[in-house]
């Protein structure tokens, strides 16, 4: 910057040197020196060129010969240059302003009162009262004005106390450690003599006056310019009275700007109004009503002019025109998981196995609570899933939740399992020595035809093989994959050509193996139970002395979920470059890395996603494989491609239904069970001896209770009574026999709950930090819980104070404060309180504390219920405090609708905020982002503010 002022100061230099030159040189008379620049005329004169030479004259506001040229100062002459308040001398002319509280007249010279009350109300949260030069904020009935002079306290505390309504101070109470009070007054005001009173000065407002105020130990005495007179008010300047009527008589009768002419009087309007029939008043135009004004969304129409606005979830561009959708996702703490946004709105979306609670928040499912999750023996929940486990003596259905006995083949027990052409009521059964069983047999060629009773008394495994071992084909013996399990001290990435290990890290497989015995191979001539069973076993062994040698060799290959894998100790892959795209992804035309969706996989070799073959299904994304579908083999059963889940592999029994293995052919469920899966190999019951209105029911709502239960209800099948849900679970449906738990760590205020959106977290929230932070109410944005009571601590560094901006504030006013929060110095009641409400405002606040340190209380009773808020805070240096409290007092800063969303913006209250509190992040903002990010009318609210600290 120095060197480019240095290089302006030189340029100046020599072309005043040329100029110097040029009028030294002798001229030809001829020539029009004035024209060709060789006059020696001062820079501020005018030159006239003669027959012979040139005149130089200076100019209007100048003195001197013409050759030198000085200002004319015309604050020192004619009773301050004829203005009523301050003359500010500048070349060749002079320029009046007025105080503050005061606007400059249409005549240029006098100043009339500003009426702050117009604009927002001043900022008063009850009643404003417009003085001259300035004006005051009261209070209604029953309350009293806090210190910040615009909001009011409903308090009422015996004593003498700060707190008290009858404290006695004019303006400012404080409390001094004694116990007693003490008062303070405004800037611009003396405290009187009874330490009590507030005495005005001529610092505030002009002291009251008009024009001229003079302070003396009663207060100021006002006096009024030369051409005008006072008021019997004592305050008020009006214009001598002159012998011809003119507009310094009561402006000529114009409601603006009037001007004197050889006629008379001639009146005009500013812009934004337009003159009467009368030729006197002004009208306001309404902008919005040719072309909404040039708004892209709102017009509003003000007092001389226009504002535009925008719908919820949009921004007022700087051009204060057009809206932008505002990216919610954008901000920190939008959505517990993942954000989507949308032209004026955004939603959250959880992840699987949670769901979603309080508009932003994500729980964990208790699928258990939901019909115990579908699963027919136990159910355990983990976080963003559940689990179906089985007694002992069963193992988990490939459909995760029935539960069949294990093909166990001991010399004591085995397990009757039954072909597919047979149908059994019911599922499996261990037998043991001894036993006797009696269980319906249906052969499905003859269907309900050949329905009968068997009676079976089991002596021994060998009688009971003999008996049906004449009905049995032979067929190979398979073992059948149950589990793999890779273990490394790492986390590893499974790819088709391998798994990365590192170089000190051990890897293993654990492969397990259930050996599956078909008896129907068993036959009297040839091969009994015994021999099949010794030949199974020789062939596992082999397979598993053939694996060892694979294994040591390096050469072990695995065939799993329609993949190959190898075994690879250490395998070197290079580092991605920067538009890689990682295992089971692939990369669009346009350069965008995306997962392959579900129902496909990625075919490395080839290098995009294909749809999962017929017979295979993948429910999750970026897969580089499918998994097989489950079902028997050799049945013929349907497939199709791009399975997404398991119900779309086909060939499942459909909700209502049931077989022994949960594939076709099925059977109905039974008068009085029913099924909502599909897939299953049993129906539930309805229990207490209810019946269903039809066979194949697909709910406990087809079962015939004698009663149905309402929402917030479910049947109880023991007592034939609904039951209300218990506090923290709920329920929105007709006629269900369970209640389903709240997500994650939520609850109910009460029981009987309808719907999810009444499960709250009871969490106080925030994060307080040194320099910033915010506080919120728990549950967030959705509604708080009954009966809770948070508090939280602001300490901020040495020398730094406390700024609060409260967005928005939602808290029922039907409870009669009920609900309410409030801030002090301390918990002790009748300590200084910065801010106290029990009411909804949906119009922003900013205002700093009263005290170096913040406590704040919520608390909630059992009525209604509200959003709450969410109250940001920064601390900033206590040189600034004068700053601060200037901005934050005055009410142009609520009085446009846009300047409120700045206060609602998080991005530009982040920007603020990183200012105040570091000072030297200024400079990563540029003068163009500024620009960008706030409306004009708010850089020049904020400009007229730091200016005027600045000023010595």
């Amino acid at each position: 910057m120095g060197a480019v002022w240095t290089a302006r100061l030189l340029c100046l230099f020599l072309l005043l040197l040329n100029t110097r030159q040029s009028a030294a040189l002798p001229h030809n008379t001829d020539s029009d020196q004035c024209a060709d620049g060789s006059d020696a005329c001062h820079i501020d004169a005018i030159c006239q060129n003669t027959p012979t030479s040139y005149k130089c004259t200076c100019k209007t506001g100048f003195k001197g010969d013409g050759k030198h040229c000085e200002d004319v100062d015309e604050c020192d002459l004619e009773y301050n240059g004829g203005c009523v308040h301050e003359c500010n001398n500048i070349p060749g002319n002079y320029r009046c302003t007025c105080l503050d509280g005061f606007h400059l007249a249409h005549d240029g010279h006098n100043c009339l009162d500003v009426d702050e009350c117009v604009f927002n109300n001043g900022g008063c949260q009850h009643v404003c009262v417009n003085t001259m030069g300035s004006y005051e904020c009261r209070c209604k009935e029953g309350f009293f004005l806090s210190d910040n002079q615009h909001t009011c306290i409903h308090r009422s505390v015996e004593g003498l106390s700060c707190m008290n309504k009858e404290h006695g101070c004019a303006h400012i109470c404080k409390e001094t450690p004694k116990g007693g009070v003490a008062c303070e007054c405004r800037p611009g005001f003396e405290l009187a003599k009874n330490q009590r009173g507030c005495i005005l000065t001529c610092n505030h407002g002009n002291g009251g006056c008009h024009h001229i105020c003079e302070d003396t130990e009663q207060g100021p005495i006002c006096r009024c310019h030369v051409r005008y007179t006072l008021h019997t008010d004592g305050r008020t300047c009006v214009v001598r009275e002159v012998s011809l009527p003119t507009c310094a008589v009561k402006n000529g009768g114009c409601d603006s700007t009037c001007k004197d002419t050889s006629t008379g009087v001639r009146c005009s309007c500013p812009v934004g109004f337009t003159l009467q029939p009368n030729g006197k008043s002004c009208k306001d135009i309404d902008e919005c009503e040719l072309h909404n004004g040039g708004c892209d969304h709102y017009c509003r129409n003000t007092i001389g002019s226009f504002e535009c606005n925008c719908r919820k979830g949009f921004k007022l561009l700087t051009d204060e025109r057009l809206c932008q959708d505002i990216d919610e996702c954008f901000f920190e703490r939008t959505c517990d998981h993942t954000c989507v946004n949308s032209p004026g709105s955004f939603q959250c979306v959880c992840n699987k196995g949670y769901t979603l609670y309080g508009h932003a928040h994500c729980g964990d499912i208790n699928e258990c609570s939901l019909n115990n999750g579908g699963c027919e023996h136990t159910c355990e929940n983990t976080m963003g899933s559940f689990e179906c486990r089985c007694h002992a003596g069963y193992k988990l259905h490939w459909n995760k939740k029935d539960c069949i006995g294990k093909m166990s083949l001991s010399d004591s027990e085995c397990w009757i399992s039954v072909s597919d052409d047979v149908g059994l009521a019911g599922n499996q059964w261990k037998l043991e020595a001894g036993d006797t069983f009696e269980f319906l047999y249906l052969a499905l060629s003859v269907c309900a035809v050949s329905v009968r009773t068997l009676t079976l008394t089991l002596k021994s495994i060998k009688s009971l093989i003999s008996i049906y071992s004449d009905k049995r084909a032979t067929e190979n013996v398979q073992f059948r994959f149950v589990s793999l399990h890779c273990a490394s001290s790492s986390r590893q990435q499974r790819s088709r050509h391998g798994r990365k290990a590192g170089e000190e890290e051990g890897s293993s497989i654990t492969a397990q193996f259930e050996l599956d015995v078909n008896l129907e191979e068993v036959t009297a001539e040839g091969c009994d139970r015994a021999c099949v069973r010794r030949h199974s076993e020789k062939r596992l062994r082999k397979t598993i002395r053939t694996l060892r040698k694979s294994i040591n060799r390096e050469q072990f290959h695995l065939h799993f979920a329609g993949s190959e894998y190898e075994l690879a100790k250490k395998l070197v892959r290079p580092a991605d470059p920067p538009d890689h795209c990682g295992t089971g992804q692939n990369k669009h035309l346009r350069g965008t890395v995306f997962k392959c969706s579900v129902g496909t996989y990625y075919d490395g070799e080839q290098g995009r996603c294909f749809p999962c073959p017929p017979g295979t299904y993948q429910d999750e994304e970026g897969q580089v494989s499918c998994d097989v579908c489950p079902g028997p083999k050799g049945r013929g059963i349907p497939r199709t491609a791009g399975a997404r889940i398991i119900s779309e592999c086909g060939g499942q029994c459909g909700p209502g239904q049931f077989s022994h293995d949960g594939f076709v052919p099925c059977l109905p469920c039974r008068h009085g069970t029913y099924q909502p899966e599909v897939g299953r190999t049993s129906c539930f019951p309805c229990g207490g001896s209810l019946t269903t209105k039809y066979h194949g029911s697909v709910s406990f709502q087809d079962c015939e209770t004698k009663v149905q239960c309402s929402p917030g209800h479910y049947y109880n099948t023991s007592t034939h009574r609904c039951i209300r849900c218990p506090i923290g679970a709920y329920q929105m449906e007709f006629g269900q026999n369970y209640c389903i738990a709240c997500p994650g760590n939520t609850t109910t205020d009460f029981d009987g709950t309808t719907n999810i959106m009444q499960c709250k977290k009871r969490h106080c929230g925030g994060e307080l930090g040194e320099f910033n932070g915010y506080i919120e109410s728990p549950n967030y944005p959705g509604n708080y819980p009954a009966n809770i009571e948070c508090t939280w601590t602001i300490t901020p560094p040495p020398k730094r104070r406390i700024l609060i901006v409260v967005p928005e504030i939602y808290l029922p006013i039907e409870d009669e404060c009920g609900d309410y929060l409030v801030m002090r110095k301390s918990s002790l009641p009748n300590s200084v309180t910065t801010y106290e409400t029990c009411q909804t405002y949906e119009r922003p606040i900013a205002f700093t504390s009263r005290s170096k340190k913040l406590w704040i209380q919520f608390r909630s009773n059992e009525g209604n219920s509200g959003k709450g808020f969410q109250v940001l805070y920064v601390t900033y240096d206590e040189d600034y405090q004068e700053l601060i409290e200037d901005i934050v007092r005055d009410g142009r800063l609520y009085a446009s609708e846009n300047h409120q969303e700045i206060l609602k913006d998080k991005k530009l209250l982040k920007a603020l905020f990183d200012v105040l509190a570091h000072p030297q992040n200024f400079f990563n903002y540029t003068a163009q982002e500024s620009r960008e990010m706030f409306p004009k009318s708010f850089i020049r609210f904020l400009r007229s503010k730091v200016l005027r600290f600045l000023r010595p």
